[in-house]
């Protein structure tokens, strides 16, 4: 049980970056680094009692940096997801992003905080042990107005649960909209696809998208689709409906679900199950969305932890959010974040075994 601080590598500017891996009372063993603030492994016990490491990454610094164009464990920002033709207006005036995504902007733009190297600390904290990451990124940065402080703060739980919390401050009027891109395979082996696991979304609707991945600006009803996962269900077992067009458009699930949850955090937003492990995982979330993100575009270029190459449907990202777009749709919760205000958000992976 505890913290462990080490040297992970160096960057490519000779910096060291650290790693910690976090240990609780059960043998449940997160480590996360500095790249990114990205969770780098999460080893949790199965039903026999065997530790599995259930997210995807890399074992070295470089790839973290060079390769993680998938944004394996990584906080994402200043705003995840995509925003149309990369513009928006805030205060009458105009902003233009990088466009990296078809015609769209995605999770910011290629400069990403996912390949950035944060500040850190271990940080005291009632609910369990605690690293805390910071980064500033100044007014202009990735198109964005205003000075932003923004923190990650990764807390592990007796109950092993991982909690996330994000606070940031700005400057100036902006858009603020953070997430976390863990990819999880259950199954504690990315070789295996994860189409056999059972997804449940506290969800009745859900945000279509058009052909470029762009949220059209309706809110759908799930009932009667293959969007809809309300009840378990296989995560395989309409993800080649390609004559639903919304499965056809996003080449699979990759989808942003509206949480019935209505932003209460004690109340189960998804989850996700692995009948060969029996290893649950239930997520949480003040959020009031969810994208969920089956690797559809993992080709095996890529190669992770072990050498293993991540192929389509390696694992599957549960990312809570504001919605896509969220910046040019008023009609949607706002990402907007004024000077004298503090962003928060608030989001927990809860881990544990069916027998």
């Amino acid at each position: 049980m505890g913290i462990i601080k080490e040297v992970f590598g160096h960057d490519s500017h000779g910096e060291k970056v650290y790693s910690y891996t976090v240990t609780n009372e059960h043998g449940t063993r997160m480590r996360v680094i500095e790249i990114g603030a990205a969770l780098q492994s999460l080893e949790v016990a199965d039903r026999d009692g065997n530790f599995a490491d259930v997210v995807l990454g890399f074992d070295n610094v470089e790839q973290y940096e060079k390769e993680n164009g998938a944004n394996f464990g990584a906080v994402v920002g200043r705003n995840a997801n995509r925003i149309k033709n990369g513009h928006f207006v805030i205060n009458g005036k105009e902003y233009q992003l990088a466009i990296n995504d078809g015609r769209n902007n995605l999770h910011s733009g290629p400069d990403g905080y996912s390949s950035r190297k944060w500040s850190s600390e271990i940080v005291e904290d009632e609910r369990g042990l605690a690293v805390r990451f910071s980064l500033i990124s100044p007014d202009g940065d990735q198109g964005m107005p205003g000075e932003l402080h923004i923190s990650a703060m990764y807390v592990l739980t007796e109950d092993d649960s991982v909690i996330l919390e994000y606070e940031g401050v700005a400057g100036e009027d902006t858009i603020v909209n953070p997430t976390n891109h863990s990819y999880f395979n259950l199954s504690g082996d990315p070789a295996k696809p994860i189409t056999d696991q059972e997804l449940t979304i506290n969800a009745s609707n859900f945000t279509p998208v058009d052909s470029t991945f762009m949220t059209t600006g309706e809110i759908l009803p799930v009932e009667g689709t293959p969007m809809d996962f309300r009840n378990a269900k296989v995560i395989g077992a309409d993800i080649e409906r390609t004559d639903y067009e919304q499965i056809s458009n996003g080449k699979g699930f990759d989808h942003n679900w509206v949480l019935d949850t209505a932003g209460n955090a004690e109340v189960e937003a998804a989850s996700v199950y692995c009948p060969s492990t029996g290893i649950l995982l239930q997520v949480y979330t003040n959020e009031p969305g969810i994208q969920i993100y089956t690797g559809n575009f993992l080709d095996g270029t890529v190669k992770g932890k072990g050498g293993i190459a991540y192929v389509r449907n390696s694992g599957v990202a549960l990312e809570t959010q504001h919605y896509p777009d969220s910046p040019n749709k008023p009609q949607w919760p706002s990402a907007w974040l004024e000077p004298g205000q503090t962003y928060t958000s608030h989001c927990v992976y809860k881990f544990g075994v069916e027998k």
